[in-house]
This record gives C-alpha cells, sequence and structure tokens, in this order.
C-alpha cells in the first residue's frame, strides 16, 4: 500500500470520490471495470512514460497494486467462503 502523507491523500481522495460518485450515479454492471481500465490507463501513460525502465515501473505499480488488492481485501473474503463451502486442498 502506498502509504503517502494526509495532506497529499486529502487532494487525491477529493477527486477519487468525484470519480466515485460518477461511477455509481451513472455507470452500470459491468461496464464499470471497462472504465476502471481506461482510467488507469490514461493515469498511467499521463505520467509520460519515455524508457523501458519508465514502463517497468509502471508495471511495477499495477502488480504491488493487485498484490495489495489481493492481500488487503480478497483473502479475507476467500477464507470466509472456505469456511463456509469446505477447504478444496
Amino acid at each position: 500500500m502506498p502509504y503517502i502523507s494526509k495532506e497529499i491523500r486529502e487532494v487525491l481522495d477529493k477527486k477519487i470520490e468525484e470519480i466515485h460518485h460518477l461511477l455509481h450515479s451513472v455507470l452500470y454492471g459491468n461496464e464499470v471495470y471497462g472504465i476502471l481500465n481506461y482510467i488507469t490507463t490514461r493515469l498511467l501513460l499521463g505520467t509520460c512514460p519515455q524508457r523501458y525502465h519508465d514502463y517497468n515501473a509502471l508495471i511495477g505499480v499495477l502488480e504491488c497494486s493487485k498484490l495489495e488488492l489481493y492481500r488487503r481485501a480478497i483473502a479475507d473474503y476467500e477464507d470466509k467462503k472456505r469456511e463456509e463451502n469446505g477447504d478444496v486442498y
């Protein structure tokens, strides 16, 4: 998790909440995931990558974001479902 300063987080969270509102009030169904992909792509490309090093760093951002999402949100869900339905292993 990118633990950034509270000051930066406050500025960013206001804009992120605007996007959340737009996604929840205007868009429906699976279209939201395509839009999230679009937003993510635009944000990453907006960093103006120029070299392999830049692209490699962006892939690292995506990979770490994926891993943190799994660790902080999905793993608990998976554990709950394993308890409800039984272990596969």
